[in-house]
């Protein structure tokens, strides 16, 4: 059985996080997304696997310390 795809008000629901997050972290962090059209679309497993990277994380950080 394949993986569906899910929209962005989904992933954000996923992750706790606003719609606005998610489209700051395609463009920024480089959060895995699908454009199909005019929408967005993620595969869960994908984004769990980019949270747990700690790409996110990393950048963070690096704006923290001004790096």
């Amino acid at each position: 059985m394949t993986e569906p795809w899910v929209s962005v008000e989904q992933i954000a629901e996923h992750l706790g996080v606003r719609r606005d997050s998610i489209y700051r972290w395609i463009d920024a962090k480089g959060l895995p997304a699908h454009r199909i059209g005019r929408l967005w679309k993620f595969k869960v497993s994908e984004v769990d696997d980019w949270v747990r990277s700690g790409v996110a994380k990393e950048e963070d950080a690096r704006r923290r310390d001004g790096s």
